[in-house]
């Protein structure tokens, strides 16, 4: 609050802003959170196809055993940097075609690019194919986000959320368990086996996406209030003329209408240019959103996780003493599977905030203890056993923490009428350094470059460190809110104090327009010299 002053009791009317949680509700969020199976699966099969032999000779030759680094690169990141384009590209189609379409047509993308990389038979098609599934990708998980997070009651946001990178897990674990089973085989089915299942995960989730309703918020953003009430009755399994539903609706509707006001309409680019409007320093401003949903993704790609599920098995083959480096990377994904449960409880009874730091400082010590394990007893058994032992720690602090966390942020902090823009260029953030990372790794580690080896979690380590002041200063307490009050709470406190913070007034009421309509005034004027 301004000033350090006490935070406001709510009262029951301001609390009561949405229905209670049935089976059916739930059920029908949990579903859209399947999309990180196939997100997963497609990011976490390339490290074993690229570790198989048959593999190697396709894209090398007969006799050769090991891919050259910039081939490596090439393959991994390329997927990354069709997901960038993907995930701007379905910022704007969220709001033209919906977010349920939006994911659907993202699931026909990359069947297409899925077909391309199963017909390969050499290094054209296979980069091809997973530069067009990057566009799929990209369409899915920023959107799916997103349309999980409008959809989602704010009691188990996190939770669903968290469900999403659940499922990612999940879809890495699939991947490494084909991989392992398919290594040995000498014929091509040994690769085509593990790309051709992704489609499965791609139709599953179109199909059912069919089935479940469009988002309330899209409607309301569209003018179509009717769609919107209908829409958000089926989504709480109440009537429409329930009084959840009108009170519900009221708000999204308030708070849509106030955002609008206070922001300058234009053509396609205005709208693009609104999500930099704003002071930096102002924590409700919309630039200060779009940077730290950005930074988010950043601080959550830097943490170096995808170096393990990316490079995983030919880091371990690196490693001399490790008989099966397959089965190394199956128990990694498993540990990553194994913890990200945790999450669901965790993110609500902790809250955002605090996961993130204390998941970050669990990171460091873990990225520490493996570099300096490797850096003085590279060669000793124990000593390698160790670091897989602080490698699969390490996993679980990421994969109870910055994994779901950075998500559900990203998926709250937006008002709506820039939410799908801001969500959009927040996921493109994550793929944009995920094919950064994916491009320089192979040439840090691999023996023929820069042979960092175990040294490279220094660097982890040390931008994990980063992640744990980012943390402590910008990242705001989202727990049980409603999206509205979630605007409502970064316009009246700081990322330090919002933790106390409790929900005391409506945009619906009139209350919230009076009391802070000022600040966003100032912005907007503010604002006019940045953009």
């Amino acid at each position: 609050m301004p000033g350090g002053a006490a935070p406001p009791v709510a009262s029951a009317d301001v609390l009561r802003v949405e229905a209670p949680v049935t089976f059916k509700t739930y059920m029908m969020c949990v579903f859209a959170a399947f999309g990180g199976i196939f997100f997963g699966y497609d990011s976490g099969y390339i490290s074993g196809v690229m570790g198989m032999q048959y593999f190697i000779e396709v894209m090398e030759g007969p006799g050769v055993t090991v891919l050259p680094a910039w081939k490596k690169s090439l393959i991994t990141s390329i997927l990354s940097a069709g997901t960038f384009f993907g995930a701007l590209i379905a910022g704007d189609l969220a709001d033209w075609i919906g977010r349920r379409f939006t994911v659907i047509l993202g699931c026909a993308v990359f069947i297409v690019g899925v077909i391309l990389q199963v017909a390969t038979g050499g290094l054209g098609l296979i980069v091809a194919g997973r530069l067009v599934s990057g566009f799929g990708v990209g369409f899915v998980s920023a959107i799916i986000v997103l349309y999980m997070s409008e959809i989602a009651p704010r009691k188990v946001r996190g939770a669903i959320v968290s469900g999403y990178q659940f499922c990612v897990t999940v879809g890495l674990l699939l991947a490494s368990a084909v991989d392992y089973g398919t290594q040995n085989r000498t014929d091509s089915g040994s690769y085509r086996i593990p790309i051709g299942l992704q489609m499965a995960w791609a139709l599953i989730l179109a199909v059912g996406l069919f089935l479940l309703p469009e988002s309330p918020r899209y409607y309301v953003k569209k003018g179509e209030l009717d769609k919107a009430a209908g829409t958000l009755a089926r989504l709480r399994d109440q009537p429409v003329e329930s009084s959840y539903i009108q009170d519900e609706l009221a708000e999204i509707v308030a708070n849509n209408e106030y955002e609008m006001s206070v922001t300058p309409q234009g053509n396609y680019f205005q709208a693009w240019a609104n999500c930099f409007r704003g002071s930096l320093w102002d924590s409700s401003s919309y630039l200060r959103r779009t940077v730290l949903g950005t930074s988010m993704q950043m601080m959550q790609q830097w943490t170096g996780i995808n170096f393990v599920f990316y490079f995983g098995t030919t880091f371990f083959q690196q490693l001399g003493t490790i008989q099966n480096p397959f089965l190394i990377s199956l128990v990694t994904s498993l540990v990553n599977v194994c913890s990200t449960p945790v999450s669901f409880y965790t993110m609500e009874r902790y809250g955002r905030r605090a996961l993130l730091i204390w998941g970050a400082f669990g990171m460091v010590i873990c990225e520490f203890i493996v570099a300096i394990v490797g850096t003085c007893r590279p060669d000793d058994d124990m000593a390698v056993k160790a670091m897989i032992a602080f490698i699969c720690i390490y996993i679980f602090f990421f994969a109870t923490t910055w994994g779901p966390g950075a998500w559900v942020v990203i998926g709250e902090i937006y008002p709506l009428p820039m939410r799908a823009k801001g969500v959009a260029l927040s996921t493109a953030s994550n793929w944009l350094w995920n094919c950064i990372i994916a491009i320089i790794t192979p040439y840090m580690v691999d023996s023929d470059k820069g042979n960092l080896g175990a040294k490279v979690f220094y660097i982890w380590g040390a931008l994990c460190i980063g992640c744990f002041v980012y943390a402590y200063l910008l990242v705001p307490e989202t727990k049980g809110l409603t999206l509205e009050q979630v605007d409502q709470m970064l316009a009246e406190t700081t990322p330090r104090t919002s933790a106390k913070w409790v929900p005391h007034s409506t945009f619906a009421g009139g209350e919230m327009k009076d009391k802070v309509a000022v600040g966003h005034v100032e912005q907007k004027s503010d604002s006019d010299d940045i953009v």
